[in-house]
């Protein structure tokens, strides 16, 4: 548990303590702010394994100054290669340096997901960031000065802004969207694993991140922790979680969603966590994500599937983005002007929910260009061939420095 003296007043409180609240909370600081993150569970942490970080992320990480931290704990990957899972087939084979990393001006980068996160707190830390655990949050109320959080121990916390970070299954967005809004079952379930780099299955690049398209299903695999660790992550159509069964995804289903794909894939499973699966989640773009001078970022705001490895990168992007918009309007050489939350908000909400929307909505299209069977798995590889040495059209939209809605990279 972080044991801090408690202030309960401050210019920002965050609500949630995952990679959205950490990255705006350290936002906010830089730009002088004084910050309170509060944090449900006893400790920090992030549950899972690896993480993608693209250039629209990692460019913001060497402007906060965290790249090189990154780069030391993480991998850049020389390529990401797309397999059919069902013939071996390499399909396309997209170059991450060179022409790439110029182009985009920034690597991309794998790493562990509890590393990236560490990296974040520990920012946080350095920076002043009041960090509080074993808070449960109740409700955020609107004030004549701000906002006031109330959590179920009596404590109450005073803002000019409250930045709601609680996730998926979040608390704060209930008041900003109608009841049925809710996290929308995707059929599919992950199963994943880490192990050390030399028990990766004999063949396997470990060098490049590598993508098997199966009916139904699909496994990714890359290396971690400076090629120490390796990463594996299998996700399939679970029929006993599409019918909202309690117990799903068992082992038994896993491995038969595996059943016809080549050995590779088939011994790949075998590097899996076993007890643990994880459903896969996202929610409708919504186009408000404000309620009075409380303010949605990352998973609360725009959960997304993880076919475009963006969850983490657009919620960097969120802290970014509000950090440019509150310079100089909220925190002034002259002092902090809270009122100008609510203008900022607006704006905030105006600049990022198109880009949010168009990201959510094209990673479940993605999805489902990886899952398909016959005729359409044809031509799904015929496509991604087709494209080899031609990709930039594909990704300028969400990589680019000069995309639209990018946030500034210094």
């Amino acid at each position: 548990m972080t044991t801090i003296t408690q202030n309960n007043t401050a210019d920002v409180v965050v609500v949630g303590g995952g990679m959205a609240g950490l990255a705006g909370a350290m936002a906010m600081r830089e730009n002088g702010a004084t910050v309170t993150l509060l944090e449900r569970a006893a400790e920090f942490g992030e549950v899972g394994a690896g993480l993608q970080m693209a250039p629209n992320a990692t460019r913001l990480l060497r402007r906060w100054g965290l790249l090189d931290k990154v780069l030391e704990r993480g991998v850049a990957p020389k390529q990401i290669v797309f397999r059919d899972a069902i013939t071996g087939t390499a399909l396309l084979r997209q170059d991450l340096q060179g022409e790439f990393e110029k182009r985009y001006g920034a690597p991309y980068i794998v790493i562990h997901r509890s590393d990236l996160h560490s990296i974040l707190l520990e920012a946080c830390r350095e920076s002043g960031v009041t960090l509080l655990n074993n808070v449960n949050v109740e409700r955020v109320e609107t004030t004549d000065s701000g906002a006031r959080v109330h959590t179920s121990d009596g404590t109450t916390y005073d803002a000019g802004l409250v930045l709601g970070a609680d996730g998926l299954k979040s608390k704060l967005r209930e008041k900003v969207t109608p009841a049925s809004d809710q996290p929308i079952n995707s059929a599919y379930v992950a199963y994943r694993g880490v192990s050390t780099i030399d028990e990766a299955i004999e063949g396997t690049e470990v060098d490049n991140v590598t993508v098997w398209f199966g009916p139904n299903c699909h496994l990714v695999t890359y290396p971690l922790r400076a090629g120490e660790l390796f990463n594996t992550v299998a996700v399939f159509k679970s029929e006993t979680f599409e019918a909202g069964e309690p117990e799903f995804g068992g082992v038994d289903e896993l491995h038969a969603a595996y059943a016809n794909c080549v050995p590779q894939v088939q011994e790949s499973l075998k590097n899996l966590w076993q007890g643990i699966r994880w459903p896969m989640f996202d929610r409708e773009p919504i186009d408000n994500w404000i309620d009075g001078r409380t303010l949605l970022i990352g998973d609360a705001a725009h959960p997304m599937l993880q076919y475009l490895a963006q969850g983490a990168c657009q919620a960097l992007e969120d802290a970014a983005v509000l950090q440019d918009l509150s310079v100089g309007t909220v925190f002034t050489d002259g002092g902090v002007k809270a009122s100008e939350w609510d203008a900022v908000a607006e704006r905030f909400v105006a600049e990022r929910s198109p880009r949010t929307a168009r990201v959510q909505r094209t990673a479940r299209v993605w999805g489902e260009s990886w899952h398909v069977g016959g005729l359409p798995q044809l031509l799904r590889n015929m496509l991604f061939q087709a494209a080899e040495g031609n990709t930039f059209r594909y990704t300028d939209w969400v990589y680019a420095d000069n995309a639209e809605s990018a946030p500034a990279s210094a």
